[in-house]
């Protein structure tokens, strides 16, 4: 179930011969904004200053290619003002890219055009990632997630959701209306922020920490790290080892990740995957979306025959690609949107 994220990290790291080598910086009109006011808690040492590449013919989406960051020490987030009338809800966005990279465009702005089209404030959150090589030997995880393993990730999602909260008036948002939507990885990060709000990783910094980081909503596309199988998969990549403890004769396929632990209080969800995703597995939607109804969660999915996994919100001849339409009516029918 894991190579292609290797492949796709790969891709991101070295790109085509054309591949920018640069940091990312947003389009014209908009500012990154550091969201940690001094160095983020556990901090990793990077493998070399921030790069953003594109991928070559080797990785097309729609045809067209895809752009990719690693090396986030620094994590950002980048604030998508509405176009036309304000509806007052906003969506904070994590990217894909297996907690190593971020497919920054494919899973981030395009996301974000969308998303302010229809009146929605778009949040893209450039959490922090190792790149391709992972975080060096002496840290006791190769990656930024998932949590429990590595928690930079998730601080770096608690604090955002804290920050839009404590600047809602100013930024024009309902603080009553603030979503999270991730693509793979992120769409785990989308799970571990709505089951892991109660309480911060990290030691507040100011008063945005008092804010509540629950999500009113959340929407995961093509997530992983979410079934029993997945969790013991993560478990073993780092350094040190840690035990998924569940009972013994738990189902592996259907039962959840226990680091996901889903209660009435977690946030009405959306799900998409398609059944032919052989990067992250169509069992970790069905194990979330069984926990979720069971704890009584309001809980949308939508599972596909065809579509694979990367493939954002670009439309092809493939009837999953139109989902960004679901969203939106899903959106109408939990009232954070007019319908």
């Amino acid at each position: 179930m894991k190579p292609l994220i290797l492949a796709l990290c790969v891709l991101f790291a070295f790109g085509g011969l054309s591949a920018q080598q640069t940091a990312w910086q947003p389009s014209p009109g908009h500012t990154q904004v550091p969201i940690w006011p001094g160095a983020a808690p556990d901090a990793q040492p990077a493998a070399g200053p921030e790069v953003a590449k594109t991928t070559g013919k080797e990785f097309l989406v729609a045809g067209r290619p895809a752009v990719g960051v690693s090396n986030v020490s620094r994590p950002t987030m980048t604030l998508y003002s509405p176009n036309g009338k304000n509806t007052g809800a906003a969506v904070i966005v994590f990217p894909g890219g297996g907690y190593e990279d971020l497919a920054i465009d494919l899973e981030g702005t395009e996301v974000c055009d969308w998303l302010t089209s229809k009146g929605i404030t778009c949040v893209l959150l450039k959490y922090r990632v190792p790149g391709e090589g992972g975080y060096p030997k002496s840290a006791p995880y190769p990656k930024s997630g998932p949590y429990p393993e590595s928690p930079m990730a998730l601080e770096d999602a608690q604090r955002t959701l804290g920050l839009l909260r404590f600047h809602a008036a100013e930024w024009h948002i309902d603080p009553h209306k603030i979503g999270v939507l991730g693509f793979s990885s992120g769409g785990h990060l989308s799970a571990a922020i709505s089951t892991h709000f109660a309480k911060r990783l990290y030691p507040p910094v100011d008063a945005a920490d008092k804010e509540s980081c629950r999500p009113d909503f959340a929407v995961s596309i093509y997530p992983g790290h979410l079934s029993l199988s997945a969790a013991e998969w993560d478990a073993n990549q780092g350094a040190r080892k840690f035990v998924v403890r569940h009972p013994a004769n738990a189902d592996k396929d259907l039962g959840l990740n226990p680091e996901i632990p889903v209660t009435s209080q977690t946030p009405p969800t959306f799900l998409l995957q398609a059944e032919d995703d052989h990067v992250d597995n169509v069992n970790d939607s069905l194990a979330y979306y069984i926990a979720l109804k069971k704890a009584g969660v309001p809980v949308e999915m939508h599972l596909y025959a065809q579509g694979g996994h990367a493939f954002g919100l670009r439309r092809t001849e493939l009837p999953i690609t139109g989902w960004p339409q679901l969203v939106e009516t899903w959106l109408g029918t939990i009232g954070m949107i007019s319908k």
